[in-house]
Formats: C-alpha cells, sequence, structure tokens
C-alpha cells in the first residue's frame, strides 16, 4: 500500500487565499479532509448523512510538506492512500497536485485512530474496514 490511487478534484476559492493570494495554510487541512471523506466514501466506509460519530475515526497526528503555492484558480486535486493499518490506527498518505501537470503542492500524512465516540475509547480497525482498504489499495 504505497502509491496513490484515489484522487479528489477541489476548486481553489477566492476566499481560500491568504492576503498573498496563496492557498492559506489552515485550507491545505480541509481540502485534506474533504478528499479523506471522498475516499472513505469511495470504499464504502462513509455514507452522506451518516454521522462520523457512528463512524468511529479520529485524528491523532497530522504532518504537512508544503512544496509550492496554490494559486487562486489553479486546478488542484487531492490524493488519498492508506500507507500502513496498524492495530487500532492506520496511516494516511496526502498530497495536493496540480490536476493537471502532476507537480505537488504538498504533501503530508495523517495517523486515524479507530475510536468509540460513545465509549470515548480506541478500539481495534474492524475486519471490514481492513477488508475494504486491502481490495482498494491492492
Amino acid at each position: 500500500m504505497s502509491k496513490i490511487k484515489f484522487f479528489h478534484p477541489i476548486e481553489v476559492r477566492y476566499g481560500d487565499l491568504d492576503p498573498q493570494g496563496h492557498l492559506n495554510n489552515a485550507k491545505y487541512l480541509t481540502y485534506f479532509e474533504q478528499a479523506r471523506v471522498a475516499y472513505l466514501i469511495k470504499l464504502g466506509l462513509f455514507q452522506k448523512g451518516l454521522s462520523f460519530l457512528e463512524i468511529g475515526m479520529i485524528i491523532a497526528d497530522i504532518h504537512i510538506i508544503f512544496h509550492a503555492p496554490v494559486l487562486w484558480e489553479t486546478p488542484v486535486k487531492v490524493g488519498v492512500g492508506i500507507l500502513k493499518l496498524g492495530n487500532k490506527s492506520f496511516v494516511v498518505t496526502q498530497n495536493i497536485v496540480h490536476a493537471e501537470t502532476g507537480e505537488i503542492f504538498a504533501s503530508g500524512e495523517v495517523i486515524m485512530v479507530a475510536y468509540d465516540y460513545h465509549t470515548e475509547k480506541t478500539i481495534r480497525i474492524p475486519n471490514e474496514w481492513r477488508e475494504k482498504v486491502r481490495a482498494f489499495e491492492h
């Protein structure tokens, strides 16, 4: 599980920019999140209208490396893939790339933890999740 197979297109809106005319740093996290949700829908782990309280995932750690600025109206897409499945956590690789040239604007990793929001405890990654991830990523 290493090469990103899933990409989600995102429009860079004027309101997403900082005073310098670049994509605001905080928006990278928003774009990563939007693409992760689309990825989970693609894998069948999330459905529109379903509460994330029922899914059972929580972010433990995020790292982003900024490679080049994103400007207004730049066609971008956000890649998502799962690098590693542990017992209770999994590592998600993500990037923001130029939709036409493939230039990498940002790359990062997100550590997600399987979590029961009702008991407020970590849980083992369900086998159903493992099967769906492996089926898509291999």
